[in-house]
């Protein structure tokens, strides 16, 4: 099931979302699309988590945003109109530390959101987020990096006593493995989901838009290292396509699932019905 968190908007998406993207390209993949690189100030994305109930566990993968816009904060109430209340969750899987996917950790009194829950995320993530990193390849102002920092800070450390964490490959729960995803963040994850012949991959923030899959080498200014998204994104929109497995993107028009479809030298995506 995907629970949305809410929706929060990207200020001037172009220049976020395609950063290196040449202009005269990017106007005409923007116009396929039927959007104006004029007038395309804003894109309002939701933040979908997954919510995956095995038969023996409850897993969610990413807490969302949070009391940090006045548009999010809405998992928790999603989650009880779903008859699923925050002490049934036992497994949280983080895809990475940003404050988008990590901002419902914890309540507003400073506890765990989910009391009975272990907090996973990577290894490498939690080892370049504590203490402070080093974030000088961000193309973002100085105050922007330091509040990705304190809120990284502010939403990890409070459940640190619940957090494990995983090396790339590891099953997390029955049917449920960490997928290296390392580009976006250096321990970004994606999360792959098999019962029986299905699957589904969740790919997290290795892409934040539809367009990417077309043009997968046009990286958004949040990636740490852009050349390893690079490589990332075309070997999981490969992977995607070749096995035909169902797809979520945490970022893409709610409720993000759809599949991969070989377009060219690219992909494209074909979002569910």
């Amino acid at each position: 099931m995907v629970v949305n968190d809410g929706n929060s908007p990207f200020s001037d998406p172009a220049l976020i979302f395609f950063a290196n993207a040449p202009k005269e390209h990017l106007k005409k993949a923007l116009k396929d699309h039927n959007l104006d690189i004029s007038k395309w100030k804003e894109y309002v994305s939701p933040h979908s988590s997954l919510l995956i109930n095995t038969g023996q566990h409850r897993v969610l993968v990413d807490t969302g945003e949070g009391s940090l816009e006045p548009t999010t904060g809405k998992l928790i109430p999603n989650l009880r109109a779903e008859g699923v209340m925050p002490e049934d969750i036992d497994t949280v899987i983080l895809t990475h530390a940003h404050p988008d996917h990590i901002g419902g950790n914890i309540d507003s009194e400073g506890k765990s959101t989910f009391p009975n829950a272990r907090y996973v995320l990577t290894r490498d993530e939690w080892n370049f987020w504590i203490p402070k990193p080093n974030l000088t390849a961000l193309d973002v102002s100085e105050s922007d990096k330091e509040l990705v920092i304190k809120y990284a800070h502010d939403y990890l450390l409070p459940i640190q006593n619940q957090v494990e964490l995983v090396d790339y490959g590891k099953e997390i729960v029955p049917g449920i493995w960490a997928v290296r995803a390392a580009g976006h963040t250096p321990g970004h994850m994606a999360v792959s989901i098999t019962c029986d012949n299905r699957q589904l991959l969740c790919i997290g923030d290795t892409l934040v838009h539809p367009i990417h899959m077309e043009q997968p080498d046009w990286y958004i200014k949040y990636n740490l290292a852009p050349e390893q998204v690079i490589e990332t994104r075309r070997r999981l929109l490969d992977r995607a396509a070749t096995e035909k497995v169902l797809v979520h993107a945490f970022h893409f028009p709610f409720p993000g699932l759809g599949y991969v479809i070989r377009k060219g030298d690219g992909w494209r995506w074909q979002p569910i019905k």
